[in-house]
């Protein structure tokens, strides 16, 4: 009898699919996309100064990366984002590509979340 419930107890449990928990993908994010960025250029071996970045989608984390470097930013709207470009970012003259990033957002127990989304590049040029 013993052995008849053990066994009885075991196919339940399989039966009711018990074995694991699933997991959710994260889901993609919402890209955001830049329309202008201010100012445009700058002169070579100047001082640091702030990037003004519009656009759309921009969460309240979003963050501006210079040349692929997140760089210390701060969410205005979600049409607004500006970033601290200190001096030794543009200490020689060059082509930067700035993009914005939302970054993902961690799921529940079961997975979950959204995956981090970047925008197309806009061309910042050092002088």
């Amino acid at each position: 009898m013993k052995v008849f419930c053990l066994v009885m107890l075991t196919l339940l449990t399989f039966g009711c699919g018990y074995g694991s928990q699933q997991t959710t993908p994260a889901q993609p994010g919402t890209t955001p996309t830049i329309s202008q960025i201010v100012p445009t250029s700058t002169t070579s071996g100047g001082a640091g100064f702030t990037l003004t970045v519009n656009g759309t989608n921009f969460n309240s984390n979003a963050v501006v990366n210079w040349n692929g470097a997140g760089q210390t930013s701060h969410f205005l709207t979600a049409g607004q984002v500006t970033a601290d470009i200190p001096a030794s970012a543009i200490a020689t003259p060059g082509t930067i590509s700035v993009t914005v990033t939302n970054p993902g957002t961690p799921g529940g127990q079961y997975g979950g979340g959204t995956m981090s989304a970047t925008s197309t590049s806009m061309n910042f040029m050092v002088n």
